[in-house]
């Protein structure tokens, strides 16, 4: 049975007696402010109630206090015991966290007929993403999610969009586009029939130039019923191997921070059986600390999915929004992480790219740091940018070891600016 627990009904989970007081008292301040939902599966299968707090699933899925500022921590803490009105600390707090970072309210948003497109991001040439509302949601919520204002209730926040027409005729009118990334939330949460809604049109002929679709999904970690008991699981995979029957590269991109999401045997089956569907499975993550900040993790992680048949892709900084102070490394750490942990796999998982930022211009690698002239450098490329002659050009960097994304950078060697400010 799927059941779900969040901040009102925590009280009933059966484990919970397990956690403090003050830990359980926590969790409800902080999913004040950022979202909490977990789910049944999650709690008895992935967690390791022996391990808790510092279990890494628990950490994914469960608020912790150092996620907020001390000062607001407290506040707001002061106020929930009191029974006092929190909605006017809740709502500057969560301004102050950058809910929608690089630019993606004032950039990235397509027009059609110059009239905004809800729920559609075009960031860069080759993709367009499209945020279905029914996938608006998770079947848990991670802590570090970039995308936590989606699942807050705030409109003004939240991308999405109930209008297959819209997509339609904007990707009819852009043949440069190649790639459709159906995202979320989780896609993979609507019903098949929604699913093959927006994605069956692809296969009429005016719709050839979209080679690759590509779906978002936590699904594999936090409910692998999708794909083998769910009463519609059977229609999903025969979605699927449609879709790639017909001619289309159907990638699933999965999001899998941790070994332990997929040891069970139902993430294991389930894997086996989107394979069968002729989809490639590709994985990508962000680095974050007190999840997955050691490279042995990293290595396990990759060999495990390459064994599973899934495909290492990137590995992300965690980005500057939300609970950032909490999860977020220096740049130097996390180049040390992916060095170290790269080089204990073979070639099958070195597919993975990284450490990634994705910044206001585009996706930033991290290539090295190195002495060059007697200045100590990081070494940058620009793997895909607004810009797109600007991709894959290789740049320098003044060495920070405070530094934890781009905007902390300085460029090298005295120049005023990087290239891509032009």
């Amino acid at each position: 049975m799927f059941k779900v627990y969040g901040a009102n009904n925590l009280h009933t989970i059966p484990q919970i007696h397990l956690l403090t007081e003050e830990q359980q008292l926590a969790i409800k301040v902080v999913a004040q402010v950022l979202p909490f939902k977990v789910n049944q599966y999650v709690i008895d299968e992935l967690i390791d109630w022996d391990n808790v707090p510092n279990d890494p699933v628990f950490q994914l899925t469960f608020p912790q206090p150092g996620m907020l500022d001390e000062k607001d921590y407290d506040e707001l803490r002061e106020h929930i015991v009191a029974h006092k009105e929190t909605k006017h600390i809740v709502n500057r707090i969560r301004q102050s966290l950058n809910p929608h970072p690089a630019g993606q309210q004032t950039l990235n948003i397509p027009t059609l007929d110059n009239e905004p497109l809800e729920g559609m991001q075009h960031k860069y040439r080759e993709t367009v993403l499209f945020f279905p509302a029914r996938g608006q949601t998770c079947h848990s919520y991670c802590t570090f999610c970039f995308r936590w204002p989606q699942f807050i209730g705030d409109n003004d926040l939240k991308f999405s969009s109930s209008e297959s027409t819209h997509l339609l005729n904007y990707l009819k009118e852009h043949k440069e586009v190649t790639d459709l990334l159906v995202t979320g939330g989780d896609p993979m949460i609507m019903r098949s029939h929604h699913l093959a809604e927006y994605l069956l049109p692809l296969l009429a002929p005016e719709f050839d130039h979209i080679q690759n679709i590509r779906i978002g999904t936590k699904v594999l970690s936090f409910w692998p019923q999708r794909f083998l008991t769910d009463k519609d699981s059977y229609a999903l995979l025969e979605l699927l191997t449609r879709l790639v029957r017909r001619g289309k590269h159907v990638a699933i991109m999965t999001h899998i921070n941790h070994w332990q999401e997929i040891q069970t045997p139902i993430a294991k089956e389930a894997i086996r059986r989107l394979r069968d569907t002729g989809a490639v499975l590709r994985s990508q993550s962000p680095l974050v600390k007190h999840i997955n900040d050691d490279p042995n993790v990293w290595a396990k992680m990759w060999a495990e999915q390459v064994r599973l048949g899934i495909i290492p892709y990137y590995m992300f900084i965690e980005r500057d929004t939300g609970a950032k102070k909490y999860f977020e490394l220096p740049l130097y750490k996390a180049y040390e992480i992916y060095n170290d942990a790269i080089k204990q796999v073979s070639g099958l998982s070195r597919t993975v790219r990284g450490p990634s930022m994705s910044c206001t211009p585009g996706k930033v690698e991290i290539q090295g740091i190195t002495e060059i002239k007697g200045e100590k450098v990081f070494i940058l490329r620009m793997l895909q940018c607004r810009n797109p002659e600007y991709s894959y050009q290789t740049f320098f960097a003044e060495y920070n070891e405070d530094a934890c994304w781009l905007d902390d950078l300085k460029p090298a060697f005295g120049e005023s600016k990087f290239f891509f400010e032009n």
